[in-house]
């Protein structure tokens, strides 16, 4: 066999397939997609009122209507949980910053401290002892 022969064989085979799995995937598609509308429909019933609901629940609240009770007492609930968020976020910052200067003031003293000690034993000459212990006492 040629190049050529072989070349239109297989060309002739896939065609053949294609057209075999065109078939079946039409019919199958067919099925699938009477079942798909069946659901699609059975969605929209759930997902969307009736236009007579839909026009009761838009008169019931207007723009300038009062809240109801209920959505008063949720508004109040969120905004005190908001409140208690922001007491307890600003109350661990300040406790965060106490500890930090609490740590600077004793470090800055541990420094201090190291800076007398040094600056004593320097100057100390070893033989008198320290002016608080030579004060004339009257």
């Amino acid at each position: 066999m040629t190049w050529r022969q072989v070349i239109l064989l297989s060309s002739l085979s896939a065609m053949v397939l294609l057209c075999m799995l065109q078939e079946g995937t039409s019919a199958s598609v067919g099925r699938r997609q009477a079942a798909g509308e069946e659901a699609q429909e059975d969605m929209k019933q759930k997902i969307f009122m009736q236009e007579s609901d839909a026009s009761s629940f838009l008169k019931r609240r207007g723009k300038r209507s009062p809240k109801s009770r209920d959505e008063a007492n949720a508004e109040t609930r969120q905004r005190l949980r908001d409140d208690e968020l922001r007491r307890e976020y600003y109350e661990e910052q300040r406790n965060e910053f106490e500890n930090f200067v609490e740590e600077q003031r004793d470090e800055q003293e541990e420094r201090t401290r190291e800076a007398v000690e040094q600056w004593r034993q320097w100057h100390y000459d070893g033989l008198y002892p320290s002016y608080l212990y030579n004060r004339h006492h009257i």
